[in-house]
């Protein structure tokens, strides 16, 4: 009995190793996932910071020729292993999808916060408001060109960030462990890319998507 305790207790720490190891780095050796993007219920914090967000994003929108009816909110201060990408209905104030969704590389500093910037070649995720542009099919297959529209993420249709999907990012949460790492790009599973077109197709003017700490 106690042979066969050590030997499964040996496995577990090598499934894990191998998990950590294989899947960690940027865009290796994906792992693929089938489940189903589904609608979760957000923690009191998390949605005091998306209402918030919400109220000030408004008067953005109207004024720039935005949807009126949904916007894309990102919130980074959110473990990378839990839901941080969400669509907002703006007209019933409340969140209608979630879904994982990476960071740069170049944000992780071996902490929990994260670092970043609008510098090219930094793999950093850039804080601010974009403009999600027309689809392409690009290396990675359907992707969206963004267009920042502050100081803080001017460069991004010039460093190539999009919004695409891979298939190293899973459909559900795997906190307390983390998803994979762009090279900046939020860049979210193909079934919730599957889930966010639909979105973007029917949306009458451009979505506006916000990445926030």
């Amino acid at each position: 009995m106690k042979i066969f305790i050590s030997f499964l207790l040996l496995l577990g720490t090598i499934t894990v190793f191998g998990y950590l190891y294989w899947y960690k780095p940027k865009f290796a050796n994906a792992i693929k996932s089938s489940a189903r993007s589904e609608k979760v219920e957000v923690n009191k914090t998390v949605n005091l910071r998306l209402k918030q967000k919400a109220g000030l994003i408004r008067s953005y929108i109207e004024s720039g020729n935005f949807s009126e009816e949904y916007c894309f909110l990102i919130d980074m201060r959110i473990a990378s292993g839990k839901k941080r990408f969400f669509v907002y209905n703006l007209q019933k104030d409340s969140v209608e999808l979630s879904g994982l969704v990476t960071h740069g590389s170049g944000s992780s500093v071996g902490t929990a916060d994260l670092y970043f910037s609008n510098t090219s070649n930094s793999n950093c995720t850039s804080l601010g408001k974009y403009k999600i542009g027309n689809s392409y099919n690009g290396k990675f297959g359907l992707a969206y060109k963004l267009y920042g529209l502050d100081r803080t993420n001017s460069k991004a249709f010039e460093r190539f960030v999009v919004l695409h999907a891979h298939d190293c990012v899973p459909n559900d949460e795997i906190d307390p462990l983390s998803i994979c790492e762009s090279w900046g790009c939020p860049t979210v599973s193909p079934t919730f890319l599957t889930e966010l077109k639909k979105y973007i197709d029917k949306a009458e003017a451009p979505i506006l998507l916000w990445i926030y700490y």
